[in-house]
């Protein structure tokens, strides 16, 4: 495995490159030594450099943290950053069976392992304590790589890869927040330093500002839900377990969620013949996994061995994962090969997602709207010009107006 050339594949090329992955003979120490030692180095590094050789400005004074310090924050944060990997590997393949997935330990291993990859690498932006922000961004974009990861490795139906996704997103943050807590216990640093966005709240809130947005874990409520979940779990009651649940998950990813759009409102949006093609099947569907709900519909469409596959998803619902799956949609790319072309940018307060290859065989468009709702198409044997054109007819000035409700 060439390191950088995976690094560089599997941000760009993220689904053909999770194929390659699963086919891989390998093992845990493999990985280890051969990938993650080197990508786990850098946001460690980088830190060290910002925070205690060039030092943060603030109101007017650079403050740096004492070598000795930043040294023992450096390398208390690179292992513990590599556990955190190994552990994270473990819920998730604990997680397969809840969501129709196969459990496989390597398998887990390689989705996080790879899937942390855009975290690690943004970790270089911490090299500038003022452009941490941008390393946070990066980050997010991991939770994209995880979600395209899930059905490959972990063999879950495509259907349950976002509410998979989103419960292994909240047990990262817990695990980022414990990480930050031990580093700080070793170092001496703040934990505002090691997550390098994060501030503290009101009381038992932590908050993660990101551009446009902020995302407010309340530990009181999470510590509150699960006393009445394991309460509730000892006499028996999966209702009452199951609400806590949901009340704890929402205390982690920024409170209580909102309500999803109901599946049958999204599939009226869905024609039944798209140009020449016609609908050949679709469902519509709202799923709950851990007090989160999702809803999403995908229709098929085909004709003359031409295919599209639409896919409505509304991620809106849940602020933590619509910010990490369109984490792409903050960013505007223009990268062109001699067989594909990559864009990435807005147009009338959409943003667009488009990869194509120049011989038609095969195009894939991702549009995030305003309201949360995301729309995925790909096609297999149709051009991404006549794939837009069959997409404008599911009327998306109206989807991206619909209002959710609270």
């Amino acid at each position: 495995m060439n390191l950088v050339q995976r690094v560089q594949d599997i941000l760009l090329k993220p689904r053909e490159t999770w194929l390659v992955i699963e086919g891989e003979a390998t093992d845990v120490k493999t990985i280890y030594t051969r990938y993650l030692v080197f990508l786990a180095a850098i946001p460690a590094v980088a830190t060290f450099i910002g925070f205690s050789i060039f030092g943060m400005g603030m109101f007017g004074a650079t403050i740096r943290v004492p070598i000795l310090s930043g040294l023992a924050n450096l390398v208390v944060g690179f292992v513990l950053s590599l556990v955190m990997v190994y552990v994270l590997a473990l819920i998730a393949d604990a997680l397969a069976p809840t969501f129709k997935g196969e459990k496989n330990l390597l398998n887990a291993f390689k989705l996080v392992a790879y899937g942390a990859t855009a975290g690690m690498v943004g970790g270089v932006f911490n090299i500038f304590p003022s452009l941490s922000m941008l390393g946070l961004l990066a980050a997010l974009y991991s939770i994209y790589l995880i979600y395209t990861g899930i059905p490959v490795l972990m063999k879950a139906p495509q259907e349950k890869a976002i509410g998979y996704t989103a419960v292994l997103i909240v047990c990262g943050m817990v695990a980022g927040l414990i990480l930050g807590a031990v580093s700080a216990m070793f170092s001496g640093a703040s934990s505002g330093h090691m997550l390098g966005s994060a501030g503290s709240g009101k009381g038992e809130e932590v908050t993660i500002r990101v551009p446009g947005t902020e995302i407010t874990i309340d530990t009181a409520k999470m510590k509150e839900a699960s006393k009445q979940m394991e309460a509730a779990q000892a006499s028996g009651d999966q209702e009452a377990a199951s609400k806590a649940m949901g009340a704890m998950m929402g205390a982690a990813v920024g409170g209580e969620n909102a309500k999803p759009f109901p599946p049958e409102k999204l599939q009226s949006f869905v024609p039944e013949q798209l140009g020449d093609m016609k609908r050949t099947s679709i469902e519509a569907r709202t799923d709950t996994a851990m007090g989160l709900s999702f809803s999403s519909v995908e229709a098929l469409y085909s004709n003359d061995g031409k295919s599209i596959d639409v896919k409505l998803q509304d991620i809106g619902a849940v602020k933590v994962l619509a910010m990490g799956m369109a984490a792409w949609a903050s960013s505007t790319v223009n990268r062109e090969t001699q067989d594909e072309v990559e864009r990435v940018y807005k147009k009338d307060g959409v943003a667009y997602k488009e990869e194509y290859r120049k011989d038609g065989s095969r195009a894939e468009l991702s549009m995030m709207l305003a309201n949360g709702l995301m729309v995925d198409a790909t096609a297999n044997g149709v051009s991404i010009d006549a794939l837009k054109s069959a997409v404008a007819k599911l009327d998306l000035a109206a989807l991206g107006g619909l209002k959710r409700e609270k």
